[in-house]
């Protein structure tokens, strides 16, 4: 099953038909405000996100890396690159720079390589469960996050 992922005006817009909403001045502020009928929190003066809906992140302390997200847990490796997100495990590229893979779900990047544009979910009569759409989310919400203060850095 191919999910596919929409942009539009520059922002990420929807998973698979499940909208990506922003704020009311969106060409201002670029941050998500809701995934579908979840509303996104963040953390007071920051764009780390707290909760999704009723599920909460929580991150080790100083840092943004994720050590929970509800009840799932997350691991790392040594240099801090998340590799499983609760039952979830990641994939990523030679480079190690994308995430090819979120479990049963392969991710696809535009030419360019730095916007996903299409995920295939591998199984007959499998659909994108709500489990499944807010680890995809979740993970490419972050990776994009990573990019973004990469570019920052360079400026």
């Amino acid at each position: 099953m191919d999910i596919d992922l929409t942009y539009g005006k520059g922002l990420w817009r929807g998973i698979d038909g499940v909208e990506i909403t922003y704020g009311r001045r969106e060409w201002l502020d670029t941050t998500p405000r809701a995934l579908g009928p979840w509303p996104l929190e963040y953390q007071r003066f920051s764009s780390m996100l707290r909760a999704v809906g009723g599920v909460e992140i929580t991150y080790r302390r100083w840092s943004s890396m994720p050590l929970t997200v509800g009840q799932w847990h997350c691991e790392h490796s040594r240099l801090g690159r998340l590799l499983r997100i609760g039952p979830y495990d990641l994939r990523y590229d030679r480079l190690g720079s994308r995430v090819c893979a979120v479990g049963p779900l392969e991710i696809f990047y535009d030419r360019g390589g730095s916007r996903p544009i299409r995920v295939r979910l591998y199984g007959e009569g499998e659909s994108l469960s709500d489990d499944l759409l807010l680890a995809l989310f979740l993970v490419l919400f972050w990776q994009k996050q990573a990019w973004d203060a990469y570019d920052q850095s360079r400026r």
